[in-house]
Parts: structure tokens; C-alpha cells; sequence
């Protein structure tokens, strides 16, 4: 950890530098990004298969792996209400929890936190063929809403507090209720997945080739790759989904534009396992997928898990449409950005009303200067 590092309380750390005249430097710790929802879902699914060949006992145990959040319950009636077009949208986390395998692979403290540092809201359109995601930024200052997490604990409203910060303070529940205040859109389920889990889906996945177009090299994220085609294994996954200072502008929209490619790399990665003909890798995939999430409860078991599967298993990478909610960077502060509260209307609608989002919900808006850096091979 940077010498020169602050904290805020319930805010995760952040380090400014001073940009030098005409330049947007910006310098903050790394984040975590997780993306296994396609694996999760999919590796799930298999485990109907194993039922199917005697080995049902499979089921039992898997199943006792999931942990799952009443977010329902918590969140009661107040709610955006849910629409009925046969769409559904699926709030996916990545948590930062300082403990167990975590901390050995954060490097940090174990002081029993988590935060969450990677947030995509997921839209599946009528029929599943197709999907968008809105990845939000974990820098984004917002007015979070009062919230009360799974455990009954009341948290007040917060104005101009960084979008992470919901999670932080009343975890699921609240991330849910602020990700629902700020668009208007309700979530259909919830999806959580690990720090030291995604490293192990990678590798039980047997890696993730793509092509990097420029070296990478960041020393806080222990990733040292040089341009060209790479199959990267799970430490070296983690650390490219984590990197910010190694391409672009160094700042967390930058990361994100690297986490969009790495998904897509990642599904066509996906498609081309053929781990149905192997039952003991199909084992250890779901294993560690059931191991990695925490889902809303009406996820919370293997049936429910392989039935959202079966609503996922046609799309891939080129049906898939990535976008990063629509921001500007903070004048007061370049380690902030703000919401462009009209473009992101426009997605929001789009997403009510289950119709393809607009381009021009993101011209304009702040990139990060990532985009074309990491791509599938």
C-alpha cells in the first residue's frame, strides 16, 4: 500500500496525485474485478448431466456450497416495479472481502471488511438470445439511499458518497437498493462472486487466451505481459481485470474497458471447453463456481442455478453488448467521476423497456483510453 494513501470511513482507499498542468494523472489502488457470472450459470448446469450418470450424490454437495442473501426480504416493498416483458436483470458484484484466500492474494490486512469494487448490472432481453451490461464505476459519486442489509441493521442516506461505498456499509441489500435508486430498474437476482474464487475458475477452466496489442506491465497488480497473443492463468487473469496503471489513463474507467474484453475472451473461452466429455473437470468447475457466488435466494440452489443456466447457454460473446455507465470526470477531483444523469436515462429506459441501448447514451462521455488493448485470440 502506497505510503500516501487516506481513507474515508466505509470508503474504500484512495491515492491522489496532483495532475501536472494539462494532464488527468490519476493514481489509485487496484481493484478486484470478477467476472464469472457466464461461467457460474453454465458450470452449474453441467451438474444436471453428473445426476444423470449415478453420481446424484454430486447434487447434495454442491449445493451445500452456495451461500445466498434474502435480499427480498430486506429490501420489502419499496421497490421499482418488477416488469413483466420476460427480460430480467441480474446485478452482478465483485466483493473485496480482506479474509481467508483473499487477503493472501490482496496482499492486504485481514480486518474482516469487504468492498465492492466491481459492479455490472446484466440485462437479459426476451427469449435470453441476447444481453447488455452496464458496468457502473466503483468512483462514481452518488446520493445512496437509507438501507437495511440481511441482518435487519438500518443505515442512514449518504449524499456524495462513492458508489462502492453502498456495499461497504450494508452489503447485498444495500448495493441492491442503491443500484435500484439510481436507475429505476428493479433486479431480478443478485450474483456475488469472489476475489480468490475467480482465480481458481480460470484455472480449473484451463486459462483464457486473448491478445494484448501493447505491453502491460503493473507491479501492483504483479502483471507483466508483452503485446501479443497470451493464454493467461488464473493469478495472471486476476491481475489483468485488476490493473488501472499499467494502459490508459490509469484511472478505474480504464480498468473497466480491460474487464468488458476480458469477458468476451473469456465466453469464447467458454464455447470451446469441452468439459461435458470430462466429468472430473466438470466436477471441479462446478465445485468452484458454487463455491465462488453468493446469489439472491431464489438462486440459492443447484436446480435454480442450472435453470438460469439453461436461460444464458446461447449467448456468447457476440450477442453480448458492454457499456460503462455514462460519466464525467469530477472537475473538483479527477479520482471521481459523475453521473451524466440524461445519457444515463437513456439506458435506463432502454433496459425498462427491454430495447437496445442507444449510441448515443455514451458519445461523449469519459472512457478511460483503454478500448482496443486486450482482445479475444
Amino acid at each position: 500500500m502506497s505510503a500516501e494513501s487516506t481513507q474515508e470511513p466505509g470508503i474504500p482507499e484512495s491515492t491522489t496525485v496532483t495532475p501536472g498542468r494539462g494532464s488527468r494523472s490519476r493514481r489509485k489502488p487496484r481493484g478486484k474485478g470478477r467476472q464469472a457470472l457466464r461461467i457460474t450459470a453454465w458450470t452449474a448446469a453441467g451438474v444436471v448431466v453428473l445426476g444423470g450418470t449415478g453420481l446424484g450424490y454430486v447434487y447434495f454437495k454442491l449445493n451445500g456450497n452456495i451461500k445466498s442473501v434474502d435480499i427480498n426480504q430486506a429490501l420489502g416493498a419499496d421497490r421499482p416495479t418488477k416488469v413483466d416483458n420476460g427480460s430480467q436483470n441480474i446485478l452482478v458484484l465483485g466483493s473485496d472481502s480482506r479474509s481467508g484466500g483473499n487477503k493472501k492474494l490482496g496482499g492486504g490486512i485481514d480486518d474482516g471488511s469487504a468492498r465492492s469494487d466491481t459492479a455490472m448490472i446484466v440485462h437479459l432481453y426476451k427469449g435470453h438470445k441476447k444481453a447488455s451490461v452496464v458496468s457502473v464505476p466503483r468512483d462514481t459519486l452518488i446520493d445512496r439511499p437509507a438501507c437495511t442489509d440481511t441482518k435487519g441493521h438500518t443505515y442512514p442516506a449518504a449524499s456524495g458518497v462513492m458508489f462502492n461505498s453502498a456495499y461497504s456499509t450494508g452489503g447485498a441489500a444495500c448495493a441492491v437498493k442503491t443500484v435500484e435508486s439510481l436507475t429505476g430498474v428493479r433486479m431480478d437476482h443478485y450474483l456475488e462472486v469472489d476475489f480468490a474464487g475467480f482465480q481458481k475458475l480460470i484455472d480449473d477452466l484451463g486459462g483464457v487466451r486473448l491478445t494484448t496489442t501493447r505491453n502491460i506491465a503493473d507491479p501492483q497488480s504483479h502483471l507483466n505481459l508483452k503485446a501479443g497473443t497470451h493464454t493467461l492463468d488464473g493469478q495472471q487473469s486476476l491481475g489483468l481485470v485488476r490493473t488501472r496503471h499499467g494502459v490508459g489513463d490509469g484511472s478505474d474507467l480504464g480498468r473497466i474497458q480491460l474487464q468488458q474484453a476480458f469477458v468476451k475472451a473469456l465466453l469464447d473461452q467458454v464455447e470451446q471447453v469441452g468439459v461435458l466429455s470430462s466429468p472430473k473437470k466438470l466436477y471441479d468447475l462446478a465445485d468452484t463456481a458454487t463455491r465462488t457466488v453468493t446469489t439472491d435466494s431464489d438462486l440459492g440452489s443447484v436446480n435454480a442455478l442450472a435453470d438460469f443456466a439453461n436461460g444464458l447457454k446461447g449467448i456468447g460473446s457476440s450477442h453480448l453488448k458492454m457499456v460503462t455507465m455514462p460519466v464525467q470526470y469530477d472537475p473538483a477531483n479527477p479520482n471521481r467521476v459523475l453521473l451524466e444523469k440524461a445519457k444515463a436515462r437513456m439506458i435506463w429506459t432502454a433496459l425498462k423497456n427491454d430495447r437496445p441501448i442507444p449510441k448515443s447514451a455514451t458519445q461523449g462521455t469519459a472512457t478511460g483510453e483503454a478500448k482496443g488493448v486486450v482482445s479475444a485470440s
